[in-house]
């Protein structure tokens, strides 16, 4: 579980005093680190090189994206704005970008701040088939993840409401499975 205000958010400026943010919610930028992946998570092997970055560019800032080793895939999202440049090619909003991780990738943006997430990880080599909330190997453990959902809800959920909100008289918190809370105010 990741807490907002525990995630890393490292701000610089470009060349031309324009504003750069960067929230690392996995791996690690320059000397920054996110907070600790789950223990038996992908993320959790350096080797795999797992990077979530939301990369947040003020109109006309430039930025390039570091490199990372040749073993690992990267994708951006840009999500929020008007256009960028990424290596003078003009992107638009909502566009995926496949990135070479051995280069550095310069990106400049357009006349309105910009947001956009960089994915990065070493892939698994597994298959993967994704249905709704669930990821699994093949379409046969997607139906039986569905229906071990319906017959227990994973076990049963002890609340009175489906979502995942406690209500606020207590602060933030999480419960976990052998009962433990942690409240954040």
């Amino acid at each position: 579980m990741l807490w907002a205000d525990s995630i890393p958010k490292i701000k610089f400026k470009d060349a031309n005093q324009k504003n750069i943010e960067i929230d690392l919610a996995a791996g690690k930028y320059e000397n920054y680190s996110a907070p600790e992946p789950a223990p038996d998570s992908w993320a959790a092997n350096p080797e795999n090189e797992v990077n979530i970055w939301q990369i947040k560019l003020e109109e006309n800032a430039v930025w390039e994206i570091p490199t990372a080793s040749g073993k690992v895939t990267r994708s951006l999202y840009f999500f929020e704005g008007e256009t960028i440049e990424a290596e003078s090619n003009s992107i638009q909003i909502n566009h995926v970008l496949e990135l070479d991780a051995k280069r550095e990738i310069s990106l400049k943006n357009g006349s309105k701040p910009a947001r956009l997430l960089l994915l990065q990880g070493k892939p698994i080599n597994e298959p993967v088939e994704q249905y709704g909330p669930f990821v699994m190997n093949n379409m046969a453990e997607i139906q039986e993840a569905f229906a071990d959902y319906r017959k227990t809800q994973f076990g049963g959920w002890p609340w009175p409401r489906t979502d995942m909100v406690h209500g606020n008289e207590t602060g933030r918190f999480a419960r976990f499975a052998d009962g433990e809370e942690v409240i954040k105010d």
